[in-house]
């Protein structure tokens, strides 16, 4: 009886060893990945620091205490914010790692327990079954040759199933010393990430005393931004004027003659691309969103955008979203030089150039440089970026892909 204890027990032990084999490799497949995306973010929210804080030195170098140093202020605090989760979120999960590993070794301990138990009542049966009578003895004492053999074989089976158990207790006993050897890792991993979430903490206590600081400075201009702001609107507003009367007369035009399939087709190419059109530079954050939105430092003051402002590095440039034909190119004080490219019924608009590099006329493709942009008296360089189906201005931001 304590023999067919010991194997039911061997055989239950490996129905659970089977299963936690089963659930747990797809499990480890996904902790892997889901590590991996994690590690990825962290990275992607540090590549984003570096680009802010090139940004945030090109506008400094030229001026301080400026609308763009608070605009690169507000995106890298924005960006240690981000690294600081993405920490907190590998944090997270190491601790959920942590706490499974616990269970696997707490089963563990206790599934080999009850085995080195079964394996000494095996051993102490076999003992007690063996005094007084050795196995030569046991086996000739058989009154048949039938119960010979069957003896035999008992012996073999016995032994085989000695064997196996041993053999599994020292499997489970490898295994739990690798499961303690993981969760010393994960632990030693959580430790150093806590350590990072109290220095960018404190990275980033210091960028909001400098924000506050900042505000406060600027507080102290207000005349100066609020005329800062008129000449802004009275170039925009010139700006917008021109580009409105320019499509108007497009519209005019195609209206009064049937709509070529060219046109047809790009305007349905480019709708199809809303959400993957790459950025109009290659580096940079918004700086100013489309609509009505208060002023960063002055109350009572709004501002309208028909498109968004993307603050950028210095001798940054622009560069087209889609393929499309140059159909004008206007020059705006306070502004610099814009140029609109029309994709069958839409419009992309690209404004603060130094000069363009293409001309009425052309043809361009996805990525080609539109030119160098101008880097204004206070140091920020700056793309005014608008989209438009026909006259109607549209958020660029809902056709920009993710960054």
């Amino acid at each position: 009886m304590s023999e067919n204890r010991g194997f039911i027990y061997v055989f239950i032990f490996l129905i659970f060893l089977c299963q936690v084999l089963l659930i747990s490799t797809p499990v480890m497949g996904q902790v892997t990945k889901s590590k991996n995306q994690l590690e990825k973010e962290k990275k992607d929210k540090l590549n984003k620091i570096k680009e802010v804080e090139k940004i945030l030195s090109d506008t400094r170098n030229e001026k301080k205490n400026t609308i763009g140093e608070l605009n690169a202020l507000n995106q890298r605090i924005n960006a240690q914010e981000g690294l600081i989760r993405s920490i907190r979120n590998e944090v997270n999960y190491l601790n959920h790692e942590i706490d499974e590993t616990n269970e696997i070794i707490a089963s563990l301990e206790d599934d080999l327990d009850k085995m080195k138990e079964e394996y000494g009542a095996m051993i102490y049966a076999t003992y007690k079954a063996n005094r007084g009578v050795n196995k030569l003895t046991f086996l000739f004492s058989s009154e048949s040759f039938s119960q010979l053999r069957a003896r035999v074989k008992y012996m073999e089976q016995y032994g085989i199933e000695r064997k196996k158990q041993a053999e599994q207790i020292k499997k489970v006993t490898l295994t739990l010393q690798n499961q303690i050897e993981v969760i010393e890792v994960r632990k030693n991993e959580k430790s150093t990430l806590l350590t990072d979430v109290i220095s960018e903490n404190q990275n980033l206590l210091s960028l909001k005393t400098e924000q506050k600081n900042l505000i406060s400075n600027l507080e102290n201009q207000e005349s100066k931004l609020r005329s800062n702001i008129e000449d802004t609107k009275k170039a925009v507003a010139q700006l917008d004027n021109m580009i409105n009367e320019m499509i108007r007369a497009e519209i005019a035009k195609s209206e009064s003659s049937s709509p070529s399939v060219v046109n047809i087709e790009l305007s349905k190419s480019f709708a199809s691309n809303k959400a993957k059109f790459p950025w109009p530079v290659t580096t940079g954050f918004i700086s100013q969103k489309f609509g009505r939105h208060k002023h960063p430092v002055l109350s009572n003051v709004w501002i309208e955008n028909d498109g968004i402002n993307i603050q950028t590095t210095q001798n940054s440039k622009a560069i087209s979203i889609f393929s499309g034909e140059v159909r004008h190119i206007l020059f705006i004080p306070n502004i610099g030089y814009t140029t609109i490219i029309k994709h069958g019924e839409y419009y992309t608009i690209y404004s603060g150039l130094k000069e363009p590099v293409v001309k009425r006329g052309d043809t361009v493709s996805v990525g080609q440089e539109l030119g160098e942009l101008v880097t204004n008296s206070e140091g920020v360089t700056e793309l005014r970026f608008e989209l438009r189906k026909g006259r109607e201005p549209q958020d660029p931001e809902l056709w920009l892909s993710k960054k």
